[in-house]
């Protein structure tokens, strides 16, 4: 199972890196999520994708899973999301002030 997971942590890599080399502003914010993704799904597979019995008390079983990743990667889920509506606003914004999201017209003349 790590494997695949590994698979999958590559393409959302590849995918990610693809989008944010481009010259549209959306698809740099599209990037940014998708490597967060990646990130989170990396995170998960490194801690171990282990079978067991939640940690609560009165549980008696054989082996726990640690929720520690799970929380960490979830706090990230929520900051991600955070700063992802965060871009998709300030890019909605200086479409609307400059009326393009290409990158090349936004860096402006090399006199400026």
């Amino acid at each position: 199972m790590e494997i695949l997971m590994s698979i999958v942590v590559g393409v959302l890599f590849t995918v990610g890196t693809y989008l944010v080399l481009t010259k549209s502003l959306l698809r740099i914010i599209l990037g940014t999520a998708v490597l967060s993704h990646g990130v989170h799904l990396l995170l998960l597979t490194m801690a171990g994708l282990k079978t067991g019995a939640p940690p609560l008390l009165g549980e008696q079983a054989g082996s726990y899973t640690d929720p520690l990743p799970q929380a960490l990667i979830l706090t990230a889920i929520v900051i991600s999301f955070g700063v992802t509506a965060f871009f998709f606003v300030l890019a909605y914004r200086s479409y609307q002030q400059l009326g393009t999201d290409d990158m090349e017209k936004l860096r402006g003349n090399d006199d400026e």
